[in-house]
């Protein structure tokens, strides 16, 4: 296993990567160039650049999250083609200086969304939120407000401004596509990235929708084992996978976490993994726990010993952590609750290596 940490890149990420590199198990980072809209072509100089800083503070750097699919490309529309053209550049420079990965999501218009960045715990620590009822009152505009309100002047993935200046139009297009469209329209782009991916060697692995179910009309295709099901079946080829995320699929109690892990593992389409845990407080309400099984819903023994029995060599990341210590930052992505998530996971992973060595 190859634990790593999400980080941003200078300048735009307030954790140093020589913290990262004091992680006790930590081995590389999930990287990403942040400057970088959906549509553009991540230029050779800039991934350079950032390869060349992780390296250099003595980490890995094999993974990217997240090459950002255009919402041309997921919408269907005329200009989608330029866009998948500008994708596989993308890819091509990205493999060039040794990127194996690249996790990207295909959720329309919004990504992971929360409806409170700062939820209280009765220890002090705050944590995502999530509430169906509020979100019942809101409009998409709504949520928008007030997740930058929130953001502590920090862009989050997904929700970068850029992306949401032409809510209002897109939302509108939506207004004609169904999941079977939105389906549609992610084979068109899986046939036109998955062969340049298999020319240039980098695994796709493909992020849950998050939450797990559809939200303001919008369809979401990717929440549970059959969806996963569906798109492995949309282009059938390893480099079309995963990125398995516990939390993401977690926030439907209906999921077999663990027994998802287990099945795409064993069919090799696990290509990168985000663990961390969730709990629950109610009919499609949850907060974001801390990363040990008891303090969630979550088994997280269960879902370590699937990927070390299926896929051992796999780059895992702990995902969202609660800000604690008095710590501020980037909601959803501190250094101390992820520290503490990472060496939990390392810990896991050594009792079920011992364990099956034992047997």
């Amino acid at each position: 296993m190859k634990m790593s940490f999400r980080w941003y890149g200078e300048g735009y990420d307030p954790i140093p990567l020589q913290y990262i590199k004091q992680i006790p198990g930590m081995t590389g980072v999930f990287g990403v160039l942040s400057q970088y809209q959906a549509g553009e072509v991540w230029e050779e100089a800039e991934i350079k650049k950032l390869v060349d800083q992780v390296r250099g503070a003595g980490l890995e750097l094999e993974v990217i999250e997240s090459v950002n699919v255009h919402e041309d490309i997921k919408m269907g529309l005329s200009t989608r083609d330029q866009y998948i053209e500008n994708y596989n550049k993308s890819l091509e420079n990205l493999a060039k200086y040794g990127i194996k990965t690249v996790i990207y999501n295909f959720m329309p218009v919004f990504d992971w969304l929360r409806t409170e960045l700062a939820y209280e715990h009765e220890d002090g620590a705050t944590a995502l939120y999530y509430n169906d009822a509020d979100i019942q009152g809101m409009t998409p505009r709504d949520i928008v407000e007030n997740t930058a309100k929130e953001s502590g002047g920090l862009t989050l993935p997904g929700w970068e401004p850029e992306r949401l200046e032409r809510l209002d139009e897109v939302m509108k297009i939506y207004q004609d596509i169904d999941h079977a469209k939105l389906r549609d329209n992610f084979r068109y782009f899986l046939e036109g990235v998955i062969p340049t991916a298999e020319k240039v060697g980098i695994k796709m692995a493909c992020h849950p929708d998050d939450p797990a179910w559809d939200l303001f009309g919008l369809p979401r295709i990717y929440t549970s084992r059959d969806d996963m099901d569906i798109i492995a079946n949309l282009y059938d080829s390893t480099y079309n996978g995963f990125c398995i995320c516990s939390g993401s699929l977690g926030s439907n109690p209906a999921n077999d976490v663990p027994a998802i892990f287990r099945e795409f593992g064993e069919r090799g389409l696990m290509n990168a993994a985000h663990v961390r845990n969730v709990k629950y407080l109610g009919d499609r309400i949850f907060t974001e726990a801390p990363h040990p099984s008891d303090t969630g819903n979550l088994d997280m023994f269960a879902v370590m010993e699937a990927i070390y029995d299926t896929n051992p060599d796999v780059a895992v990341r702990p995902d969202h952590g609660r800000m604690i210590w008095g710590e501020t930052g980037r909601p959803g992505y501190p250094l101390y609750d992820r520290a503490l998530g990472a060496t939990y996971l390392v810990g896991l992973f050594e009792a079920v290596t011992k364990m099956k060595e034992r047997a």
